[in-house]
């Protein structure tokens, strides 16, 4: 490590979460700058809570406001994604590989012939899923159907998409590594590798509990200083990689392995109040479940309260269940 900056867990955790404005929200319809990252959009509309959890007074329609687009990640799940980097989280995620390239180009080719100009609803399967790294093909995912449309081909340089992805990546799962820049992105971990050395000037070494990982030498002063988140969020499953699912669980990784031992089927969400994880939830329509390790103050309760019955679910009136469990 040729500078020796160590990170705390503490410290990656608090970067994390206030990179990703999980601390202090944006301001009101600032969407796009939520979104910066991708929102994974898993039922029920998770891509809606991300932005309410980031968002001051997110609306009902927020996920299809002005200025976002949905395409397909390498997990086959739809994310909600800035229109104007489109580019950067589809032609981004192209293999390097030039053969590979024009099989995409050519499933491309095949679904926008079908489109004939139009939007069909319909999945299409493993196809579709690659061929929307040619960045030629949108969805809007309703979460009950899935629609595709034809859209113009990024204008973005094929590097330039790698690198910055690489960037964000790093940016927002900070301190982080090749293998998971490699998982995130899609990319196989020989072409991550590539793509990892030519952002190599902008990475500076660090150790993260005994581990080695990197960051932006330009977010240092921002890992060590980061503050601490203070209030209530209600994060969906895949936020919760900021605290780290790897094996270490220090760095970002597949799956959803649970942060406390309240974490079941019904409930995979979590609860973070003042940046940690105190509790598990679920939600059907406007009712949230949710279980706390131990006992909550009245202020705790209070804004949790708040949190649970402003989240914008279309049409539904929220209720919340709170169960104390031991912790």
């Amino acid at each position: 490590m040729s500078r020796g900056l160590s990170v705390s867990y503490a410290e990656a955790v608090r970067y994390r979460l206030d990179v990703n404005r999980l601390g202090v929200r944006f301001g009101g319809g600032e969407y796009v700058g939520a979104a910066r990252f991708g929102l994974q959009d898993t039922a029920p509309r998770d891509a809606l809570i991300g932005l309410h959890a980031r968002v001051e007074g997110c609306e009902p329609s927020a996920w299809e406001a002005p200025g976002l687009m949905q395409t397909y990640s390498p997990r086959a799940a739809v994310y909600v994604l800035p229109e104007r980097d489109f580019g950067v989280f589809t032609v981004g995620r192209m293999p390097l590989d030039e053969e590979k390239q024009r099989e995409i180009a050519r499933q491309a080719d095949r679904i926008c012939r079908e489109l004939g100009g139009a939007e069909h609803r319909g999945g299409r399967g493993n196809e579709l899923r690659s061929a929307c790294w040619s960045g030629r093909l949108a969805l809007r995912w309703t979460t009950s159907a899935l629609y595709v449309r034809e859209v113009p081909a990024p204008e973005i340089d094929f590097q330039d998409a790698h690198l910055e992805l690489c960037r964000r990546h790093v940016q927002a799962f900070g301190p982080t590594t090749v293998e998971a820049f490699s998982w995130w992105s899609g990319l196989s971990r020989p072409d991550a590798r590539e793509v990892w050395k030519l952002l190599d000037g902008e990475l500076l070494p660090v150790e993260l509990e005994g581990r080695e990982g990197w960051i932006l030498a330009a977010d240092e002063q921002a890992v060590r200083s980061a503050p601490a988140p203070t209030g209530a969020r209600f994060l969906v499953a895949s936020d919760l990689r900021l605290f780290g699912q790897d094996r270490h669980g220090l760095f970002a990784a597949p799956g959803q392995k649970p942060r406390i031992h309240l974490h079941d089927w019904y409930h995979p969400h979590g609860l973070m109040l003042n940046g940690e994880i105190r509790g598990a939830w679920g939600r059907k329509g406007g009712k949230v479940d949710l279980r706390t390790a131990g006992p909550l103050s009245d202020q705790d309760r209070a804004a949790i309260e708040a949190e649970a019955l402003s989240m914008p679910i279309p049409g539904a009136t929220m209720t919340l269940t709170i169960t104390e469990m031991e912790p």
